[in-house]
């Protein structure tokens, strides 16, 4: 159930907000929801991530299973 809240908040911070929910097209106030479901989580062992990090887990597979090496590979051409 959704539940209508009345929030005090400085202009510019909520203008800000706007502009980032609107460039990771998710509305504001799935925003706020999400950032204090992340706060309130009942598992203190982890580190916290966002749901939307969450979501993402897995998406993008590895194509080789040495890809340490080809990242050693692409910075020591990067650097040296």
């Amino acid at each position: 159930m959704n539940t209508k809240l009345t929030l005090n908040i400085d202009d510019h911070i909520i203008e800000d907000a706007k502009l980032y929910a609107k460039n990771n097209r998710v509305s504001l106030s799935k925003l706020i929801e999400n950032h204090l479901r992340s706060l309130t989580k009942k598992n203190p062992d982890k580190s916290p991530i966002s749901p939307l990090v969450e979501s993402l887990t897995g998406v993008i597979s590895s194509k080789t299973d040495d890809y340490k090496k080809e990242y050693a590979d692409y910075l020591s051409k990067k650097y040296f």
